[in-house]
């Protein structure tokens, strides 16, 4: 009997289902996972659910097993924590990480998964795609000890950054946002808060991840000469206007991308940096990060109004326990 597995796909614009279909059977060198948690990437299934990634970057966007292409029908997702139920013996039964959109069941390469350790929680596990980009981050904008710096957009990302340095001695951290609300997570993660109008200027360094053109002329404003933006936000098909006749070349300022798909540091693999960021997520000060949960079988009908913003959240979990294959 042919097994069968269910996946959410993004089938038109704001709409997305669920979708059963067949799970081969795992050969030589592969697992077969049972998915314990995923979670919402929501900026970047946003744009997806929109079918707002640009044609350009069609190629640069597909998730490493995504189904189906752009804009629909397309299967996506990123963070992905499960159980090895078959597989070899150094994996079987151990909970891993994968880059697997949201499925109940499915089988990859025993090296595209990347075991979770004994002291991270399979539900905290789920931010390790989001906190190897704030890994990778900090690996491009080199942040030194003393640092005043700014993290403007308290999302998953941005949160996940000031987390990271939180732990940098002798630097002053703000996270600054539109949202007051930010600032019990704020206080969580251990560094200060402010909302754009209070945040103190004359910084070294700001990450800017609020996918906003007014969040990047806040990010501008708030340097002093010589600093530096690194430009963390994902616009899509969007085109951002930002104001470079002011302060920008009197101060000769600077702003940087960063993109996760290059590793930050010459001498680091992605699995390395993969590893690093799921060692990072033993600290509990993560679970602040988490903000709803919700099963599987309700993903197609809160996947739009997390798009909306009609349910708020940093990162959504999508639990598994009652998910089942048919």
């Amino acid at each position: 009997m042919t097994r069968a597995a269910r996946a959410l796909w993004f089938t038109s614009a704001g709409k997305c289902s669920i979708r059963s279909g067949p799970l081969p059977d795992p050969g030589p060198g592969e697992v077969l996972v049972r998915t314990l948690h995923t979670a919402v990437s929501r900026g970047t299934e946003t744009l997806v659910l929109n079918g707002s990634v640009p044609a350009n970057q069609h190629s640069a966007m597909r998730a490493p097993f995504q189904e189906g292409g752009f804009p629909f029908p397309v299967k996506y997702g990123y963070l992905n924590v499960g159980v090895v139920e078959q597989g070899p013996a150094a994996l079987l039964g151990r909970t891993v990480f994968c880059l697997y959109p949201h499925q109940t069941r499915y089988v990859v390469p025993d090296h595209a998964v990347t075991p979770v350790p004994d002291a991270v929680p399979a539900q905290r596990a789920v931010l390790a795609g989001t906190v190897e980009t704030a890994v990778n981050a900090l690996w491009d904008a080199r942040p030194m000890v003393g640092d005043r710096i700014a993290v403007v957009g308290g999302g998953m990302v941005g949160c996940s950054v000031a987390a990271l340095l939180a732990r940098l001695p002798g630097a002053r951290v703000q996270l600054v946002d539109v949202d007051p609300a930010r600032r019990t997570t704020a206080a969580a993660l251990g560094v200060d808060f402010a909302t754009p109008e209070e945040a103190t200027g004359g910084l070294d360094l700001v990450v800017h991840a609020s996918a906003s053109e007014a969040g990047l002329e806040t990010s501008l404003g708030l340097l002093r000469p010589e600093g530096v933006v690194l430009e963390l936000s994902w616009y899509g098909a969007r085109r951002v206007g930002v104001a470079l006749g002011e302060h920008f070349h009197s101060r000769r300022l600077s702003v940087r991308a960063s993109q996760v798909g290059v590793v930050g540091r010459p001498d680091r693999t992605h699995a390395e940096r993969l590893a690093l960021a799921l060692d990072l997520l033993a600290d509990p000060a993560f679970d602040a990060l988490i903000t709803g949960a919700s099963p599987f079988d309700d993903l197609p009908a809160v996947l739009p109004r997390l798009a909306s913003g009609d349910l708020a959240a940093l990162c959504h979990r999508i639990d598994y326990g009652h998910a089942h294959d048919r």
